[in-house]
């Protein structure tokens, strides 16, 4: 397995134990971020949203999918532009930012995995 792909599945494996901990106990979750419990349904489509965009980071990483690992970059990097958007604007709480920080973490990595593996032809 190439090292951008190591960095992709890595983030696909956090991002499905994040989206099995929206699904399964939501408010376990918000409490550990000072966030306020809820009985909504949406935390836990949320948390289904997650976990099948984790099972496709797992699996381009699997395939070797170098688009798929480029294209996750910017989208990783627009995740946190949002978050901080989001809570700069008072629509979340600043928390929020920490996650959207765990995607540029990610991206930064992938991004740098990229460049010293070129593809080869």
């Amino acid at each position: 397995m190439s090292k951008p792909a190591f960095s992709v599945k890595a983030f696909g494996l956090y991002v499905i134990v994040l989206g099995l901990c929206l699904i399964l106990a939501p408010n376990l979750l918000l409490s550990l971020f000072g966030l306020p419990p809820t009985q909504e349904v949406w935390i836990r489509v949320v948390g289904v949203l997650a976990f099948n965009i984790g099972v496709y980071y797992v699996y381009a990483a699997k395939c070797e999918a170098r688009a798929f690992f480029q294209a996750s970059v910017y989208t990783r990097a627009l995740v946190l532009a949002a978050f901080a958007a989001f809570a700069a604007l008072g629509l979340a709480s600043p928390i929020l930012v920490v996650f959207g920080l765990a995607d540029f973490a990610g991206a930064v990595w992938t991004q740098l995995a990229l460049r010293a593996e070129p593809a080869t032809v």
